[in-house]
């Protein structure tokens, strides 16, 4: 469905994106995560003919999005972050007319879609009141709605679950994994949680590059087997005099500050066959920094993606 090669661009001499290279296939929904600034809205809008590359190449559904914009904007619907409206009109009228931009010009076909796809983003209900008065959780429905009014095979959105309420995301996110039936969705979010509730895969890019493409399976297997120990301490010392000491002890490979307070907690990333535990607590015995909590702690999403990013930025 989307077949990414040596994709880069840039901004003078700053490369924005730099050459990366990924595929994703048909039914599948990939988590696109990121730091802010790292390329991710950048590849989003080359991916919807929104910018042109540098150099590479971008094709959705066999079609190159420089050469055959128009074939690939058929195919495609693009939710972006903040999503443009004419706020003076009602969100029927909106709809109706986005619909006969995307060619949906027969009356009857088009009234069936305006009514499945308001129904399915909840917005039948608001549907005759002015986008200016929405709130903006009801602006992000409408606008998904208007990515999915000509059904198109691969959907990519961009933080779709800003501004909605608890229950609205709950609903948000069966909805995305119910389009995954019909549609590939390409899906940017800052919420990790989401995209271990959503995504079959994940890339994660830094700096213009690609730094982890695989299965979500794959990634969660990794972070079992690269877990660590989470050590908790109520101590006078500062915590960059606990963190080198931790550092310091065999079968230690790293040491992350996690909280500092009252109490400080670090996270300690362990050789695979090493259990350092006894020679922690050794240690912060003798250094009178009483231990409030020691345990075994399996890598979350969210600490493989800050790992990653923090070796990417340090070897840069």
């Amino acid at each position: 469905m989307v077949e990414v090669r040596d994709l880069t661009k840039r901004y003078g001499e700053t490369a924005a994106v730099d050459g990366i290279s990924f595929s994703v296939e048909q039914g599948e929904i990939v988590g696109f995560l990121g730091p802010n600034g790292a390329g991710k809205t950048t590849t989003m809008r080359i991916l919807s003919c929104y910018l042109p590359a540098t150099s590479g190449t971008a094709r959705v559904a066999g079609y190159d999005t420089f050469t055959q914009s128009i074939d690939v904007r058929r195919n495609l619907g693009y939710l972006p972050e903040n999503y443009p409206f004419y706020p003076e009109m009602r969100v029927a009228e909106y709809i109706d007319y986005r619909a006969h931009l995307k060619g949906l010009h027969a009356r009857g076909v088009r009234r069936r879609r305006l009514a499945e796809v308001m129904e399915l983003c909840w917005i039948t209900d608001v549907q005759r009141k002015p986008i200016g008065n929405l709130s903006k959780g009801y602006r992000q429905r409408v606008a998904l709605a208007e990515a999915l009014l000509a059904n198109p095979p691969l959907l990519v959105l961009d933080e779709p679950t800003v501004g909605l309420d608890p229950n609205q995301i709950r609903q948000a996110r069966q909805l995305i994994k119910d389009l995954a039936r019909k549609h590939t969705v390409i899906l940017s979010t800052h919420i990790l949680p989401e995209v271990e509730m959503i995504c079959d895969r994940v890339i994660i890019i830094n700096k213009g590059r690609i730094v982890a493409d695989d299965t979500l399976k794959n990634l969660q297997r990794k972070a079992r087997e690269e877990g660590g120990l989470v050590v908790e301490t109520k101590a006078s010392a500062p915590p960059e005099e606990i963190q080198k000491a931790l550092s310091g002890i065999p079968g230690v490979r790293k040491v992350w500050k996690i909280r500092e307070g009252e109490t400080a907690s670090f996270r300690v990333e362990i050789d695979s066959q090493g259990d350092p535990r006894e020679a922690i607590w050794t240690l912060m015995s003798e250094r009178r920094w009483p231990v409030l909590e020691l345990k075994r702690d399996a890598m979350r999403l969210e600490d493989i993606f800050v790992k990653l990013v923090l070796e990417t930025d340090t070897a840069a």
